[in-house]
């Protein structure tokens, strides 16, 4: 019997939260104001943490909290308040890195589940094995991990312990995420959460005695861009995952948009009930891999997992484009119209992509835009603006509406 896997999806605030728990998320990963790896994030202060864990919980998934930074001294003191805080929240499980958290969270948060982070760079069964017998009740491996081994691993630890796979998302050019060279080249400490993402810059080489004078490192005008590692996406090898023992596939993408996170999660979580229901009569249903063009993206790869590694992206350092998200569902009035807030520009009479929560998308026309005051406009340009829209199907609330580029 196949074990159907948990999707994890990102949550850097509440609006990402509820989009990730009304696209099917099964459990969210966040973050408090410390010890997260991702500061650029908003994250979630002491009140935000309880509404989440109390949401989540509403809708029968988990929340999964970061303490990933590898913590210096002077941090120390304040982990207990911050873990115990955690478990009186109801956090269900915590994301650990650094073994001195581990054990000060086993004394604090001691209801708490532990999960390693792939920060710990986790590659075989043995640290598997140890790391269980220290408490933990998952690992997360490390990016760098071929499936093969992967059902090596499972088949030599307990099956009491987890595993967790990242499946989508960006990829850091280091091993297991710990970089240095944001803090050589800007003093923002990666391994706190504050990395500037210096490996996206694009490059060019002078030679010493002629500075100034620079060289391409390939023939590009636009300059070379060394470290730009290629997206990680595996829609396409669900299968594989799953039949080599993985309990969770996380989604990456915490400083990312309630957009992405509603349109990943959502992909991935019917590929995944397509796959238990089907079996070996399952076949990647198209929409869904087209889904994960609609967001914004660099070229996609398989990272490590079927063998060799991603590469980089040389020739740009941006992101593919294909759709932008133009409004959200906030109401269905009736099957012609419902009430939306504008995300970006559009236009009566466009015609529009839908996805309904948990659901497939479909079209829409546009055929009249509303503002609050009762007037009928043609576009709608201010951000976030709520509008009464009459369309030719019905749009169910919390819909997410987006537009093709032309």
């Amino acid at each position: 019997m196949i074990n159907k896997p948990e999707i994890l999806a990102p949550a850097g605030d509440m609006e990402c939260l509820n989009s990730a728990l009304n696209f099917g998320a099964d459990a969210v990963f966040l973050a408090g104001k410390m010890f997260g790896m991702r500061t650029a994030s908003k994250n979630f202060d002491n009140t935000q943490l309880k509404q989440a864990c109390e949401l989540a919980h509403s809708k029968g998934a988990k929340i999964h909290m970061t303490a990933n930074i590898l913590p210096r001294n002077h941090e120390v003191a304040m982990l207990p308040d911050f873990l115990s805080y955690a478990q009186e929240c109801g956090v269900d499980a915590l994301i650990i890195a650094d073994l001195g958290i581990m054990d000060l969270a086993k004394k604090y948060a001691p209801n708490v589940a532990l999960h390693v982070s792939t920060q710990a760079g986790v590659t075989n069964y043995q640290t598997a094995n140890v790391l269980y017998n220290m408490g933990a009740s998952r690992v997360v491996l490390a990016r760098e991990i071929p499936i093969s081994e992967i059902a090596e691993m499972r088949a030599k630890i307990p099956k009491e312990l987890e595993i967790e796979c990242f499946v989508h998302g960006a990829m850091c050019v280091s091993f297991s995420g710990r970089c240095l060279i944001s803090s050589y080249m800007t003093g923002r400490d990666a391994n706190h959460g504050d990395c500037a993402q210096p490996c996206r810059w694009k490059y060019h080489l002078y030679e010493e005695n002629r500075e100034g004078q620079y060289f391409p490192v390939e023939e590009e005008n636009g300059g070379t861009f060394l470290y730009n590692s290629r997206d990680l996406c595996m829609i396409e090898h669900l299968p594989e995952l799953i039949e080599a023992g993985v309990s969770s596939l996380k989604i990456e993408g915490r400083a990312k948009s309630a957009y992405y996170t509603a349109v990943t999660t959502n992909a991935y979580r019917h590929a995944v009930d397509d796959y238990i229901a089907e079996g070996k009569n399952f076949v990647l249903k198209p929409w869904i891999k087209e889904e994960l063009e609609k967001i914004s993206h660099r070229e996609y790869n398989t990272g490590f997992y079927l063998g060799g590694e991603p590469g980089q992206v040389t020739g740009n350092g941006g992101y593919i484009r294909k759709y932008d998200a133009v409004a959200v569902c906030e109401e269905e009035v009736d099957d012609t119209t419902c009430i939306i807030t504008q995300r970006n520009k559009f236009f009566t009479g466009d015609t529009l992509d839908v996805l309904p929560p948990c659901g497939v998308p479909f079209n829409i026309r546009c055929i009249s835009l509303e503002n609050q005051y009762g007037q009928m406009v043609d576009s709608a340009p201010h951000p976030v603006e709520r509008l009464t829209m009459k369309c030719d199907a019905p749009v169910p609330k919390g819909s997410v509406i987006r537009k093709k580029r032309a």
